[in-house]
C-alpha cells in the first residue's frame, strides 16, 4: 500500500481550458500526489470520432507543465482503468460529473470522486465555435 494519498484522473485534455485546469486543480486537493491519464490519439477518435486538435505529445506536455501535477501517462484504452489505477496505487478516482455512476465498479479499490464540471464550457463548444466563427 503507498504511502501518499495518490490520486489519478483521466481526459483527453484538448483544448486546455479553464475547465480542465479546475478539475486538476481539485483533484489534486484530494490527495498527496496526483496522477493523470492522457488520452491517446487512437483512443480520442474512437471515443469522440474525431482527431485531437493537439497531438498526445502536446497533451501530455501541457497537462505534465502544471504544478499540481506529478506524473502523467498516455491512457491506451478504456478497458485499461483499473489496471492503471492499481499500477500507479491510486486511493481516490476523480472523474468530472458527466460520468457519474461510470466508475463505481472500483470502489473496490479506490474511493471514486465525481466532480462537477465547469458550466457553460467544453473542448467541443470550442472547437464548434472556432470553426464556425460564432
Amino acid at each position: 500500500m503507498p504511502t501518499s494519498s495518490t490520486v489519478i484522473t483521466f481526459g483527453t485534455f484538448d483544448v486546455f481550458h479553464v475547465g480542465h485546469l479546475r478539475v486538476i486543480e481539485r483533484a489534486a486537493a484530494l490527495g498527496d500526489r496526483l496522477v493523470v491519464g492522457v488520452s491517446a490519439d487512437a483512443l480520442n477518435v474512437s471515443k469522440k470520432g474525431r482527431e485531437p486538435v493537439f497531438s498526445q505529445d502536446e497533451r501530455l506536455a501541457i497537462v505534465g507543465a502544471l504544478r499540481w501535477v506529478d506524473e502523467v501517462f498516455v491512457e491506451e484504452s478504456l478497458e485499461l482503468k483499473r489496471d492503471y489505477i492499481v499500477a500507479h496505487g491510486a486511493r481516490t478516482l476523480v472523474m468530472g460529473d458527466d460520468w457519474t455512476g461510470k466508475f463505481d465498479e472500483f470502489e473496490d479499490i479506490c474511493q471514486v470522486v465525481y466532480l462537477p464540471r465547469t458550466p457553460a464550457i467544453s473542448t467541443t463548444a470550442i472547437v464548434e465555435k472556432i470553426s464556425t466563427g460564432s
